[in-house]
Formats: C-alpha cells, sequence, structure tokens
C-alpha cells in the first residue's frame, strides 16, 4: 500500500506539494495555538479546562479546513490536468495510473493538509492535558502550552530547512523569530 502510495506520487511529483501543506499548515496550526495561549495568558485566570476546549475547537476547525480546501483544489486540479493531458493525446486516461494518481493524490495531500495543523496543535496542547492529570510540569500549564508551541515552530523550521537545503539553522531561528515576534505584538496590545 505505501509502495503504490509513494508511485502514484511520484507519477504525479505531488511530494513537494504535500511538503509544502505539511510546512505551511503545521506551522498555521502552531502559530494559532501560540497565539490562543498567549490571548489565554494575557487575559489571567483561565482555567485549563477552558483552554483546553478552545484550543481543541481550533484544532479540529484547522483539521476540517485544511482537508476540505486540500481536496477540493487538488481533485480540481488534476481532473483539469487529466483532461487536458487526455485531450492532447485524445484518449481516455481514467483507467491508467496516471488516472489512478488523479483520483488518490488529492486524498492524500488533504490528509497531510488536514493532518499536520492537528497533530501539531495536540502537541502543544499536550502540557495543559498534562495539567489536568496532575503530571507536573516545569512551567505552569499556559507558559508550558506557549513553550511547546514555541519548540514546535523552530522544528518545523528547522525540517523545512533540512528538506529544502537551506541552512537548517537559520530557517529554524527565522522561524522562531516570527513566533516570539507574535508573542510580543500579543503582549503590547495587552497592555
Amino acid at each position: 500500500m505505501i509502495r503504490r502510495l509513494r508511485f502514484l506520487l511520484n507519477l504525479s511529483r505531488a511530494h513537494g506539494i504535500a511538503r509544502r501543506y505539511f510546512f505551511t499548515n503545521g506551522y498555521d496550526g502552531a502559530l494559532t495555538m501560540l497565539g490562543l495561549n498567549m490571548g489565554f495568558y494575557t487575559a489571567g485566570n483561565v482555567p485549563t479546562h477552558t483552554a483546553i476546549s478552545a484550543c481543541m475547537g481550533a484544532a479540529i476547525a484547522l483539521c476540517i479546513s485544511g482537508l476540505t480546501s486540500a481536496y477540493i483544489s487538488e481533485s480540481e486540479e488534476r481532473k483539469k490536468e487529466l483532461v487536458e493531458l487526455e485531450n492532447a493525446l485524445v484518449a481516455d486516461l481514467g483507467d491508467t495510473e496516471y488516472g489512478k494518481a488523479s483520483k488518490w493524490v488529492p486524498i492524500w495531500i488533504a490528509l497531510v493538509n488536514g493532518l499536520a495543523p492537528f497533530l501539531v496543535s495536540l502537541f502543544i496542547i499536550s502540557p495543559l492535558w498534562m495539567d489536568q492529570l496532575g503530571l507536573p510540569l516545569p512551567l505552569p500549564p499556559l507558559e508550558s502550552a506557549i513553550v511547546s508551541a514555541l519548540l514546535a515552530i523552530f522544528f518545523l523550521g528547522l525540517l523545512l530547512g533540512k528538506v529544502t537545503g537551506s541552512f537548517w539553522l537559520w530557517t529554524g531561528l527565522r522561524a522562531l523569530l516570527i513566533a516570539v515576534l507574535t508573542c510580543l505584538i500579543i503582549l503590547t496590545l495587552k497592555l
């Protein structure tokens, strides 16, 4: 199954698209969770269960948005490409490997696009759940979630740098700098 999916991704040249969606939506999820937790932090005295509920609501919305937007746009783009190729070749390609890739690749890309922000969000809010379970944290729960968001953003930047062949540390630090600036803007607006 995995070998087959890899073949279809190679045939359709969709690896780069999936990678960009993973980074872009993972980053969106991380920055959204950072913003939510910074908002709760600046509001003060927000119960942990309230923060968890709000963050989970946002994570689910990001997931569904990612799944549906990527599926709709990618499936329409793949249909268009298939029709154009069929017109150029004057042949029906629906039962070919390329035709099958045109149907399966949008599903794969939609999964990547939807699951990236959801999984990153779950990682970021894990300190809030740990607090609810009574597990010890090095910092209070919201601060721990904020640190988790900063770490997730830094590691997403590192990953992007490694995959693209850029200087991975600079890419990670640049992503982290944007996250820190986001925190500062939120804190400034609170003042």
